[in-house]
């Protein structure tokens, strides 16, 4: 990182406050959790782990765990989704290439895939940066369900309660 040409004390932290309306920061020192309290189940071999809920501007953050191979969805996505995976691989049944552990994927806007794990995956972990809604649609694309930042806190305030964390844990992710 390049040094201001002017500044006296480049290792002094900065010294005025922050703007009063201005939002905390979200610190996860432990973002692939070991608690599996911390993980939500989606079904029994799918979870997520919120890192970020922005409902002001409707997108999420969060590691999706599958631990057992197969289809996991086919979904469209009307905004841009980001991913980068952290461990195991999987793929779309509508592409040719294969995410694979250290790899980044772009999904554009209006891109419909069916997500796969491999049969010889035995766990994949993906980061996910979620825009917008995620609509589940069959092969021809008729909705059949949907999520967004406000079922994904939902689903938190729930699973958060039932395993005794209490409701209002979800909301250390909520922006």
């Amino acid at each position: 990182m390049p040094v201001q040409e002017h500044d006296d004390e480049p290792r002094m932290p900065y010294q005025l406050p922050f703007p009063k309306d201005a939002q905390d920061e979200i610190v996860i020192p432990d973002a692939v959790a070991t608690d599996e309290r911390i993980w939500v189940p989606q079904t029994e071999n799918v979870s997520f782990r919120p890192l970020c809920l922005n409902r002001s501007q409707g997108y999420w953050m969060n590691l999706l765990r599958v631990r057992k191979s197969g289809v996991l969805s086919r979904h469209r996505h009307p905004q841009p989704v980001h991913g980068f995976v952290l461990k195991g691989r999987w793929h779309y049944l509508e592409h040719d290439w294969v995410a694979q552990e250290g790899g980044y994927v772009f999904e554009p806007p209006g891109e419909t895939h069916t997500l796969v794990v491999p049969d010889d995956v035995d766990e994949m972990i993906t980061y996910f940066q979620v825009n917008g809604v995620m609509l589940y649609v069959d092969p021809w694309g008729k909705t059949m369900g949907y999520e967004d930042v406000f079922t994904k806190i939902d689903m938190c305030r729930k699973h958060y309660e039932e395993v005794g964390f209490g409701a209002d844990y979800v909301e250390q992710f909520i922006r």
